[in-house]
């Protein structure tokens, strides 16, 4: 038996005291299956089971395919960052209920809330319009429009790219990548005029502001997070279609959710990625993962 009773490091990223020991417990055993946790920091198998999930959801985890499942822990300097993404974007939030509320009391210039589907279609399509540079977008975009000689960047929550249709879909509408847990809805036509969800059938149009710059920061931080759909061509071990089921792969999705996603069996995932494991000389997906990335692969 083993007590484990690191100093918890990550309490003001939200992340409680006994996620982090058993998060800590992945580090030194990598690949650990549930039963190896539970004898290892010596908890009961509910409780490890129940903090095993709250490591999946906060992102600090990822769990294998088959049975019996193994858990591989995620980078820790990345997985310090995702969390530092979110607790920012919670602010960025709080931020915003204040500013609708002010907007809704004085609504000065630099605020606007449009309400009605009608009224937020038309917002909508009158920014794309109206671009002349670049379009920003978080998660799936409502009303889209590509315009030619306006770059768009796009940020889809995983969970938006269910068919496999709507990865075509997705490339279609200019430069995009791919993150789990996206934290809003944001659309930025030339970083001057953002129009923000907030509800159902509520939508919050900001000018220039401090909180525009803040959504503008928190929008490149996450662009640096999110996996590319499209991966770069380079020289190298892999194709370009290794790329890209190297990329979901690294993204979180199963063999099954890729298979999906591709449009192929999922049988024919599994043996693209052992040919990739060994183009790589890697035995893990998870170390295939951070080779590919140190090569300048997948991106």
């Amino acid at each position: 038996m083993h007590s484990y009773r690191p100093a918890p490091v990550l309490e003001a990223l939200g992340v409680c005291s006994e996620d982090e020991q058993l998060y800590r417990a992945l580090l030194a055993r990598p690949e650990s299956t549930a039963t190896d946790l539970t004898t290892f920091v010596d908890w009961p198998a509910n409780r490890v089971g129940r903090h095993l999930r709250s490591l999946l959801s906060l992102g600090l985890a990822s769990r294998t395919p088959g049975r019996p499942a193994r858990y591989l822990p995620a980078v820790p300097e990345a997985a310090v960052e995702l969390l530092a993404l979110r607790k920012q974007a919670a602010i960025v939030e709080a931020r915003l209920g204040a500013s609708v509320l002010t907007a809704e009391f004085r609504q000065p210039d630099a605020f606007t809330v449009i309400r009605g589907a009608e009224a937020i279609a038309q917002r909508y399509y009158q920014a794309q319009q109206c671009a002349q540079d670049e379009v920003l977008v978080l998660d799936r975009m409502p009303y889209a429009r590509r315009l030619d000689g306006v770059r768009h960047r796009i940020i889809y929550d995983m969970a938006s790219l269910s068919e496999p249709g709507d990865l075509t879909a997705a490339r279609s509408a200019g430069c995009c990548r791919m993150l789990r847990d996206v934290p809003l809805k944001l659309v930025v036509v030339d970083r001057r005029t953002a129009l923000l969800p907030t509800a159902a059938d509520v939508v919050v149009e900001l000018g220039p502001s401090s909180l525009l710059d803040a959504l503008l920061r928190l929008f490149e931080l996450l662009w640096k997070q999110a996996s590319p759909l499209t991966p770069s061509v380079s020289e190298g071990p892999l194709t370009s279609d290794d790329q890209q089921l190297l990329s979901l792969a690294a993204a979180g999705l199963t063999d099954q959710a890729i298979a999906r996603r591709l449009g192929v069996a999922q049988r024919t995932v599994e043996r693209r990625m052992q040919r990739i494991l060994k183009a790589l000389d890697a035995t893990t997906r998870f170390q295939a993962g951070l080779r590919a990335g140190q090569r300048g692969l997948l991106v």
